[in-house]
């Protein structure tokens, strides 16, 4: 393997010259950059990223902390988060929170001992000291899908307001009156802001979110199997439950087919994250789709213009609501456009 001693004899210059050329020092001369880049190439030669992190203070690295690896919305948002970061020439190590704030700061706290360059969070919860003083201490940091109100940094997630509302719009044409929800935590923003969304997509129907018909789970699918038990307790349970996650969603289908109902004859039933599975199931689930690649990829770029001296913006895009057959054959005139019929 070559070392920058033979770059720098086949270039006729010296180690300094190759170094200065490696880390793109504005003093080296045209055509000395020239003839150690041809060496480079003709050798061979891979900079040791250890080494060059010490000259350079960067480790080519960004940190990744994602609230639950099995939930696949998170395993396909890290994916399209490595996939951008390798693009622009970094490494992602990812570290999995499980829904935990005390695994969550764990993993922080050891990525920003490993010298990485950037942090990417979805935080479980909106209470980290740690993140804050991270964040205070100009750690280049873009908080993902979820964030943290009061710690500045940039924001890049979907907004599913206008998803809800259509949802509810589609529930309501197809005669469901009595709505049900599995909201998130509420000490994190999305499971707060999509209970929020519901209840005012309600309103403008005229209907009331009942707290019989409001169950809190985890994001994991014990909890939404939890909650939809207590809805159907109800003497008067729902006519349809929204899950504010698919791992929610799942558990709550369970709990229905473990009573013997069918969805949607019995109860119909809808999902935020939609995820492959839904159009396996049985039948398939409506649901509404993040377009979660694109948000790994934004955050990368966010978070890589942060390390670069660049400001990061926020980004925003819009969920959209894809119909399938949980909540009842769709009447002819649904105007639900980005329909998905599986």
């Amino acid at each position: 393997m070559a070392s920058i001693k033979d770059v720098a004899a086949a270039a006729g210059v010296s180690v300094a010259t190759v170094s200065r050329v490696l880390n793109e020092h504005p003093s080296v001369s045209a055509d000395a950059r020239t003839r150690v880049l041809a060496a480079v190439e003709a050798l061979g030669y891979r900079p040791n990223a250890v080494a060059r992190s010490l000259r350079t203070d960067q480790t080519r690295t960004l940190g990744l902390v994602i609230s639950d690896v099995m939930n696949p919305y998170f395993t396909e948002l890290a994916r399209s988060v490595e996939e951008e970061a390798r693009a622009l020439g970094y490494s992602v190590i990812i570290g999995n929170a499980d829904e935990r704030p005390d695994l969550q700061d764990h993993h922080v706290r050891t990525l920003l001992d490993r010298r990485i360059d950037g942090l990417l969070v979805s935080p479980t919860d909106g209470g980290s000291p740690l993140m804050l003083d991270a964040a205070r201490a100009g750690t280049p940091m873009v908080f993902v899908d979820r964030w943290i109100p009061g710690v500045e940094v940039p924001v890049v997630r979907a907004d599913g307001r206008r998803a809800v509302r259509d949802l509810v719009a589609h529930l309501y044409r197809l005669g469901h009156r009595r709505l049900a929800i599995i909201s998130g935590p509420a000490a994190t923003t999305t499971g707060s802001e999509r209970v929020e969304a519901f209840r005012a997509a309600l309103a403008e129907y005229g209907l009331d979110l009942p707290d019989a018909y409001t169950g809190q789970g985890d994001f994991q699918a014990e909890s939404g199997r939890r909650v939809t038990e207590g809805f159907l307790d109800l003497p008067e349970p729902p006519e349809a439950v929204f899950a504010a996650d698919n791992l929610m969603a799942l558990g709550a289908l369970d709990a229905i087919r473990a009573r013997g109902l069918r969805v949607p004859d019995d109860i119909a039933l809808a999902a935020f994250d939609d995820i492959r599975w839904f159009v396996h199931t049985d039948p398939p689930v409506t649901a509404i789709a993040q377009p979660t690649g694109e948000l790994g990829r934004a955050a990368v770029r966010a978070l890589v213009d942060r390390i670069e001296g660049r400001p990061g913006e926020s980004v925003t895009l819009p969920a959209r609501l894809v119909v399938r057959r949980s909540c009842g054959a769709p009447p002819a005139e649904n105007p639900v456009t980005n329909r998905s019929e599986s």
